[in-house]
């Protein structure tokens, strides 16, 4: 953990570890498994790309990560 991108893409990939174990414990999970393999690909990939000097395309692989997340799993934030 020696970048900001490690930091950072952990970070997003445990907001989408604990959105995944809050819908598996429903009773009708309304989403698979297989939901989640694109965001998770992509941070793993955001990571590589940013400790490889490429923090343009780190980004852009964050901020697709992050839409992915809020377009297609649509979680619900609490107020």
């Amino acid at each position: 953990m020696e970048t900001i991108f490690d930091w950072l893409t952990v970070l997003i990939f445990a907001g989408l570890a604990v959105l995944y174990l809050q819908r598996s414990a429903a009773e009708e999970p309304k989403d698979t498994p297989w939901h989640y393999l694109p965001p998770a690909t992509a941070c793993a990939a955001a990571n590589y790309a940013g400790n490889s000097g490429h923090a343009l395309l780190a980004s852009v692989l964050m901020l697709s990560t992050l839409a992915y997340l809020y377009y297609v799993l649509k979680p619900r934030f609490r107020a």
